[in-house]
Formats: C-alpha cells, structure tokens, sequence
C-alpha cells in the first residue's frame, strides 16, 4: 500500500517492513484518518486506551500483518502518547479496525468514536534511537533487526527533550542534525542509555 506524505506525520517501519504512520496532534489525527478512510483499505488502527494518543495505522493488507506487527505499532503508539508524558512505564492500546472509526458532529477535532471490536493490549513504553529511510527515528526496540543500529535506548524520563540533545551527541560521538532529532523524539521528558 502507497502513502506518499507519511513523512509529515508520525512514522517508521516495523521490524517486516510495515509503514506505520500516526498523527502528532489532534489536526493530524483527523486529518490523517479522512485520507485513509477516503482510500476505502479497511487497515489496522491502534491508539491508547486513555485520551491524549495518535490514531495510528500499520499500512499494510490485514493478511500481511503479524502480532509482531501489532506489538511494535503499538508500543510506538503508546510512546507517543500522554503516557510517554506522564512517566508511565506501560499503558493499555486498543487495537481495532479503520472502519470502527466513526465520527457525530459534536465530536472535536481529532476526537474519533470506536463501534465493534477492539482488542487491547498492554505495552512497555520504551524507544531506541535508530535511522530509518536515512532519518532519525524513534521506534520501538523490537523493530531494530541489528543491536549494531541502535544509537541510544530511550525511556520516559526527567529531562526535557531540549536539553537532553546534547547529552545524546556526546553519547552517540557523531554529529546528528538536531531538527530531524527534535522531530524524532516523543514529547515529554526523557532518560537515555547507550
């Protein structure tokens, strides 16, 4: 399945080659599930159990996509949350169909209703630094194929994303473009380990 401006959202590649793409607020959220909803592919969706998450979508045929899959865009969705924020060291995800979104016109931007069923798991809210597509990427640790890919282990943590870069270019001992690592990094504090 083609998504051609997945890079304006929230994204990476699961650990089989899956694009999964997320909004990074409520705009994006509504924004991104009218463009997929409008492509009529009934595709995974997964956001937290609590308010405060992207809705985000593995882009790929039902049939293609293993558990594995699931548990990567679902650990990815929960960093990516208010649970990253709030320090918590796991969260619940709901994981349901793109066709279980519905939407009344009370409802505010980026505020989407689930009918049928959901299946929900509990994650690890735990990322690792890598490059995807030759970008800075987030993702979640399972998704990294070779230990010698990852730049940095990343957990909810004390210290603001914006201070901590420099402390992530001493660890790493290589020049890293600081906007594609802003982009990169959940919202929220932040604790690394090499």
């Amino acid at each position: 399945m083609e998504f051609k401006d997945y890079l304006k959202y929230r994204w990476f590649y699961t650990s089989s080659g899956k694009l999964v793409v997320g909004g990074k607020n409520a705009e994006q959220n509504e924004q991104l599930i009218r463009k997929l909803k409008e492509q009529k592919n009934d595709l995974q969706a997964l956001h937290t159990t609590e308010p405060g998450s992207p809705f985000s979508f593995i882009l790929a045929e039902a049939n293609e996509i293993s558990e594995v899959d699931i548990k990567e865009g679902a650990i990815f969705t929960a960093c990516f949350s208010q649970a990253w924020k709030s320090k918590k060291k796991q969260t619940s995800v709901d994981i349901f169909k793109l066709s279980s979104l519905y939407k009344v016109s009370k409802m505010k931007i980026g505020t989407w209703g689930v009918k049928g069923e959901i299946k929900r798991i509990t994650v690890t809210l735990s990322l690792v630094l890598t490059k995807q597509n030759k970008k800075l990427r987030a993702v979640p640790p399972i998704s990294v194929k070779s230990k010698k890919d990852i730049i940095l282990h990343l957990s909810p943590g004390k210290i603001d994303k914006s201070f901590i870069l420099p402390k992530i270019q001493i660890a790493v001992e290589e020049s890293l473009n600081q906007q594609e690592l802003l982009n990169a990094l959940p919202a929220g504090g932040l604790s690394i380990k090499k």
